[in-house]
């Protein structure tokens, strides 16, 4: 798949919005009747519109402007490509553009939902059996000069049903293409594997082997099956679901960050920020077929204590307790899960079967937490050369989320307690045991969370002072400070920061930087979420304690936060002090800039603070070096190359319907990717030695063995029990190099000069 394939993936299937958090315990089709407003959607929807105009940050009314914007955010969310909806069907729902705020606030009528949604599932509906009728009667062929936009959320919509049917026609065809290129390098990777070596021993009943259907067959039925099972999906949304689009419609016109939850949606976000769940403790997957396989069992978890459970088997029914069983055989995976899920020391059945069909069998487990060990702090010490090729200690923590104990009301259970703060000081505690003189923050895949904790996590690197400060849209801001005069680390310090470090992350990146405590490396800025979201469970309003329906939850933005030094990290972001090249630097669809109704940016007064200035004496001198190292190094260069291709696919923005045009593409692609894959094979330097260290080993006396770590052709040679004289001969061409990342590489680089400049740099132990 080629660079501009892979950018487009999330858009490539059926191009339909499938975000919604789904709730209903059956499989079973909802006949579009049924789908209409519950006896509790008026009261739910009414409160959820007067919380957010006198609320919200904009303290906006819902007037007719933003009945306007919830029109589009609601059909955008259906349609985000603009495939289905006709403009008949468009012109058939203007008149809401003006009505949507009278209806939910006098008439408290939210109708619309239902009407919008059934017009899209009928649309859908048709396009699903025009395509499985054209992949019956249709041979596609791919000869031709036409070209598809892959991206048509700017394109208008079809005038009527034949020109939708001609943009069906036409993804199809796109997707028929990407199969049958998909095959091909499927062959051409089968016939470079070994042949399984004979054993001598022959069974006694031959197995049955099966002739493999034809190309086209194959082609046909995956894209039909995959057609049916999206459709499946939307047909079984019921009206808890439909209501749950429609509020957050509602809720994304006030900002990006403003969210209605339903039920699911706020246990979803509960164990977010617990980083743990109550339930077996198995990772699912929905296969084509419709059913719940177990892709990987988790240490620790119920279900792999039992031993009557392996990974690859299937769950076809599940019962809680007593109960009969419901069957989940083509159920959305969403659904299968909450019903396997439950509170902590509760019985769940599941009626289980080999990958096979063979081997049913009822297994009783009884749920537990299952800590989501992926996700909390861990880090590395690593032992790197420096500028004089003597070997020096340093250490990284890589921070995926800013994580809290969080319980609400009527959740499934009270999880151990996680705390990233605590978490992160027993990491630097081992890193300062074992002789580390710098720490690289790696905070690049942190989407934010708790503000506490990013605020003590602040405090671990200064003194006592201003870390944030909260803003409403009245009065004076907020000053949120470090009160704790002691510091942890002392030492130079890195944060590794890029465009999705949002929220909590930019928070601890703007004060250390602003404090001249760390220096900042990283994409040309972070996210740019500086806003503060108040959760509000709607249970606890007196109008709604007392009805039937869950209301759910209401998150809305409720301040911004502003820099020690009085700018918002809000949608400008963090500017780091070395930008390193990336190819996200010239993305245009990412960060807060690119989503719809974001806040602005704007600035208050500085708070007090006292900067310690560690880093501006040196930036200069660590940009010039590693301006130098960029320069020559071959992985830039490819970041590089990989950043024009981009540029040059954005300008065109269609791709080749050509089977030739797309295999030359793709030759070219893979030939790029070979020769960069044989150039890492056959470096020379050497590899630096890393020791992991996680929460579970970090009180462990010493460190753990290091990493193995092999790229060099000498290494795979031997492995494969031969020697060649040329090291790029075509017995390695599928051997792939240790997966690379430099740009932590050069951040460590970086810390490494600085530790230089410091003149702070101890040579690193031989263990």
């Amino acid at each position: 798949m080629n660079l501009k394939s892979k950018l487009t993936l999330g858009l490539v299937l059926l191009s339909v919005g499938l975000t919604i958090g789904l709730r209903a315990e059956t499989n079973a089709i909802i006949p579009l009747s049924e789908l209409k407003p519950g006896p509790d959607d008026a009261g739910i929807a009414f409160i959820s519109a007067k919380l957010l105009e006198q609320n919200h940050y904009s303290r906006h009314p819902l007037d007719n402007e933003y009945s306007g914007k919830m029109l589009d955010q609601y059909l955008k969310m259906l349609d985000p490509l603009h495939m289905h909806f006709l403009q008949s069907d468009l012109d058939k729902f203007e008149p809401y553009r003006t009505r949507l705020d009278n209806l939910l606030l006098q008439r408290h009528d939210t109708w619309p939902a239902y009407e919008i949604f059934s017009t899209f599932r009928e649309r859908l509906q048709q396009r699903t059996e025009y395509c499985e009728e054209l992949l019956k009667t249709e041979k596609f062929t791919f000869t031709g000069d036409d070209r598809i936009l892959i991206n048509r959320k700017d394109a208008p919509a079809p005038k009527d049903l034949d020109e939708a049917k001609k943009l069906w026609r036409e993804r199809l065809r796109y997707e028929y293409l990407q199969e049958k290129l998909a095959k091909a390098s499927d062959k051409k990777a089968d016939k470079k594997k070994p042949e399984a070596k004979k054993t001598g021993v022959t069974n006694s009943t031959p197995a049955v082997v099966k002739a493999p259907k034809p190309e086209a067959q194959e082609i046909s039925e995956t894209l039909a099956k995959r057609y049916r099972k999206i459709l499946h999906i939307y047909q079984e949304m019921d009206r808890g679901d439909v209501f749950e689009f429609y509020m957050n419609a509602l809720a994304h016109v006030y900002d990006p960050h403003t969210d209605y939850m339903g039920k699911s949606a706020l246990e979803q976000f509960k164990i977010s920020m617990n980083l743990a769940l109550f339930g077996i403790g198995a990772q699912l997957r929905a296969d084509d077929d419709g059913y719940c396989n177990i892709e990987k069992l988790m240490p620790g978890g119920p279900a792999i204590k039992s031993k009557k459970i392996n990974e690859k088997d299937r769950i076809v029914a599940v019962a809680q307790g007593t109960n009969a069983p419901v069957d989940i055989v083509g159920m959305n995976l969403n659904k299968a899960v909450q019903l396997i899920r439950g509170p902590k020391g509760s019985e769940v059945r599941l009626t289980v079967e080999g990958a096979d069909g063979d081997d049913r069998r009822v297994v009783a487990l009884v749920r537990d937490e299952i800590p989501l060990e992926d996700s909390q702090a861990k880090g590395k010490v690593v032992d790197l050369p420096g500028p004089d090729g003597q070997l020096t200690r340093v250490g990284v923590i890589d921070l995926p989320s800013f994580y809290a104990s969080f319980d609400s009301p009527g959740g499934k259970g009270k999880s151990e307690p996680r705390f990233t703060s605590a978490d992160v000081a027993a990491l630097i505690k081992k890193m300062k045991t074992e002789g580390t003189r710098g720490i690289v923050l790696d905070l690049r895949r942190n989407g934010g969370g708790s503000l506490e904790e990013a605020i003590k996590l602040t405090g671990l690197f200064v003194k006592e002072g201003p870390v944030v400060q909260v803003k409403g849209p009245d009065g004076d801001p907020i000053v949120d400070s470090d009160e704790d005069p002691s510091v942890l680390w002392d030492g130079p310090l890195v944060v590794l920061t890029s465009r999705f470090s949002a929220s909590a992350s930019e928070i601890v990146a703007a004060a250390l930087q602003d404090y001249g405590r760390a220096l900042v490396v990283g994409d040309i800025s972070t996210h740019g979420k500086g806003t503060v979201q108040s959760l509000n469970q709607l249970r606890n309003i007196p109008q709604l304690a007392k009805i039937e329906t869950d209301p759910g939850a209401l998150k809305f933005t409720i301040r911004k936060f502003y820099r020690a030094n009085g700018r918002s990290t809000q949608f400008e972001g963090v500017t780091p002090d070395i930008i390193l090249p990336s190819i996200m630097n010239v993305v245009k669809d990412a960060g807060e800039k690119a989503l719809d109704n974001a806040l602005p940016c704007d600035t208050i007064e500085s708070a007090k603070f006292e900067p310690v200035n560690r880093v501006a004496p040196y930036l200069n001198e660590l940009k010039k070096s590693s301006d130098v190292r960029i320069a020559k190094s071959k992985d830039f260069e490819y970041i590089r190359e990989d950043i024009a291709n981009y540029l040059k696919h954005q300008e065109d923005k269609t791709m080749s319907l050509n089977e030739k045009v797309r295999l030359k593409e793709k030759a070219e692609d893979d030939a790029r990717q070979k020769a960069r894959d044989k150039e890492r094979l056959a470096r020379k330097a050497p590899e630096p030695k890393v020791y992991e260290l996680t929460l579970k080993n970090v009180s462990m006396p010493g460190l753990p063995p290091p990493v193995a770590k092999t790229n060099t052709v000498a290494s795979v040679t031997a492995a494969h029990g031969t020697a060649s004289a040329d090291p790029l001969s075509d017995d390695l061409e599928d051997e792939k190099p240790p997966a690379i990342d430099p740009t932590l590489d050069e951040t460590q680089s970086i810390l490494v000069d600085y530790l230089h400049l410091l003149g702070k740099v101890v040579t690193a132990r031989k263990d």
